[in-house]
């Protein structure tokens, strides 16, 4: 048997000036990243590198928290072909989104993907993680997301580190344009490449 979880958090704002009309500076914030991942993974090995297993997996915002929340449940196989990579493959996955409101979401039955690769050399350490979720029922519902990390140990665990995001989902880009456009539907919804990128600190437990 073998249980591997995960958790990814980015909280972050960009602090910012405005020039009003009277001359007099207003300072805010603006929210740049906001991520909130957990999954679980849990399989029984048929073979050294094959396995069932069964996962789920929960995505959604600091800010908008379960707005709109994402729950991946589902069960398949597990490839493990080197001890750095981890690859599932579950047929039988189910996409249940949660939103408030008056947010137009739905929830479908369909197949997830995700890859994940954890490779350290020296006082280097890279991650890339791909989740994938792809839809039966319509491909407009479908989401992918891709992270990749590298961080570099500088003094007992301190280091700095190094991340970059991209991200798709079309019923997310459709329901940010409502806001501005009521009468647009999901299927004449651009769906731009969501992306972000982060340097900081990091520690190493």
């Amino acid at each position: 048997f073998f249980w591997r979880s995960s958790l990814n958090v980015n909280l972050g704002w960009t602090k910012y000036d405005e020039d009003t009309t009277d001359g007099d500076d207003q300072g805010g914030y603006d929210k740049t990243t906001d991520v909130f991942s957990i999954s679980s993974l849990y399989g029984y090995k048929l073979t050294e590198k094959m396995a069932i297993s069964g996962l789920a997996e929960y995505r959604t915002s600091f800010s908008e928290f379960n707005d709109p929340g994402y729950l991946d449940v589902g069960v398949g196989v597990t490839w493990t072909p080197i001890s750095e990579l981890v690859v599932v493959v579950h047929p039988l996955n189910y996409n249940f989104v949660f939103s408030d409101g008056v947010n137009e979401y739905e929830s479908s039955l369909g197949a997830k993907v995700v890859a994940d690769y954890n490779k350290q050399i020296g006082k280097f350490k890279f991650r890339s993680n791909l989740s994938a979720f792809h839809s039966y029922e319509d491909s407009d519902f479908s989401n992918v997301t891709w992270v990749n990390t590298l961080g570099f140990n500088v003094w007992k665990g301190i280091g700095v580190g190094l991340e970059s995001g991209l991200r798709s989902n079309k019923q997310e880009a459709f329901n940010a344009l409502l806001a501005e456009e009521p009468t647009s539907t999901l299927s004449e919804t651009n769906n731009e490449l969501q992306s972000y990128w982060l340097v900081g600190l990091s520690f190493a437990f």
